[in-house]
């Protein structure tokens, strides 16, 4: 998946066969030199959120990427759901 910023905080995102969504930033984490962006879709559910690896290509160009490694993925889910769950209503709401 590559992403173009449009607006602060909504990407959009194009996938492997060219469809293009918009999604907005629900968090961004460093963990062991990586970073990593939690997304929510901007047409989809408001209770799913996508979260994405950023890489340099070859060229210097940030490219947001699926996570494959599942010990990776479940690493950084879990440390999503710690840091900001608790603090973030998915509809966009802070608790109190």
């Amino acid at each position: 998946m590559a992403d173009n910023m449009e607006r602060e905080n909504i990407f959009t995102l194009t996938d492997e066969d060219g469809n293009e969504s918009d999604f907005e930033l629900l968090g961004e984490l460093n963990i062991d030199d990586n970073t990593y962006l939690a997304l929510i879709p901007l047409d989809g559910d408001e209770d799913e959120y996508v979260i994405l690896k950023i890489e340099v290509d070859e060229n210097g160009d940030e490219l947001l990427v699926t996570i494959d490694d599942d010990d990776e993925f479940d690493n950084v889910a879990d440390a999503f759901e710690d840091t900001f769950m608790g603090e973030i209503d998915l509809d966009g709401s802070v608790e109190e």
